[in-house]
């Protein structure tokens, strides 16, 4: 079935040095760009990440240290790349836990803010999970019938999402073609950064989503215990995490003046 859209939707997938998003760097990038009348416009790049790729990394997407050694660094790359993605909306798999919150931190370090709180988001994983518990190597097969012998290749695993999420389309009735409507299936808590330690609560107000004050509001905990801002941002959290916190600050404070 071919997506109906009202603007382009980009499918991406991410190759790292790990897990951690707020640590870890992009050693390749691929992405599909699928416009309204169906064409696609592809673009995949290795990248250097400036720092060693893990043993571990290596072992699972098979790139190494001496394979990026000379390939540009995404600080060289993130201007073209916001421009490829400017006015889009997003599709991954397991994209909205891991390859957003990294993508937008890489874009961040480098000082170019991608402004994307008005795009959608189609997680496919989630859709995935929500209907038959799998991995992309079996939704693949599952959904296309296909095997999915380059698993672990940005480019493959990026086609493979956009085929499933089609195949998906085609085999569940009550899945609307709409991506406003897929984004909201396939999201899950409502968060107001990536890394999904801000959150919302029924009122539609910020609330912490991890530790000691796991469901405050923000603003309440700024508030009542004013170094708590302090040690967030002198933390180990996602750069993203911390922009938006201080605007919260920012704009509590302003309410009181």
């Amino acid at each position: 079935m071919k997506l109906e859209l009202k603007r382009p939707i980009v499918f991406f997938d991410l190759e790292t040095t790990g897990v951690d998003t707020s640590k870890d760097r992009i050693v390749e990038i691929s992405m599909i760009k699928v416009m309204p009348d169906g064409s696609r416009i592809p673009k995949t790049r290795r990248v250097n990440p400036e720092m060693h790729i893990p043993a571990e990394a290596t072992a699972i997407h098979g790139i190494t240290d001496e394979d990026v050694k000379d390939e540009p660094t995404f600080r060289q790359l993130a201007k073209s790349l916001a421009q490829f993605i400017q006015g889009c909306d997003f599709g991954g798999f397991n994209s909205n836990r891991f390859d957003l919150p990294l993508l937008v931190e890489e874009f961040l370090r480098v000082g170019v803010d991608v402004d994307l709180k008005r795009r959608k988001f189609v997680d496919v994983q989630n859709i995935f999970h929500k209907k038959e518990q799998r991995t992309l190597v079996a939704a693949y097969k599952f959904y296309c019938d296909k095997d999915l012998t380059d698993a672990h290749s940005a480019a493959a695993d990026t086609m493979a999402t956009y085929e499933v999420l089609c195949a998906q389309l085609d085999r569940y009735e009550d899945l609307e073609n709409n991506i406003d409507f897929l984004a909201e299936y396939s999201a899950r808590d409502k968060a107001a950064d990536y890394a999904g330690r801000i959150l919302y609560n029924e009122q539609g107000e910020e609330i912490f989503g991890f530790g000691k004050y796991k469901g405050k509001t923000v603003e309440e905990v700024f508030r009542i215990e004013p170094s708590y801002y302090a040690w967030m941002m002198n933390g180990d959290f996602p750069l993203y995490t911390k922009k938006v916190i201080t605007e919260i600050r920012m704009r509590s404070t302003t309410t009181k003046k």
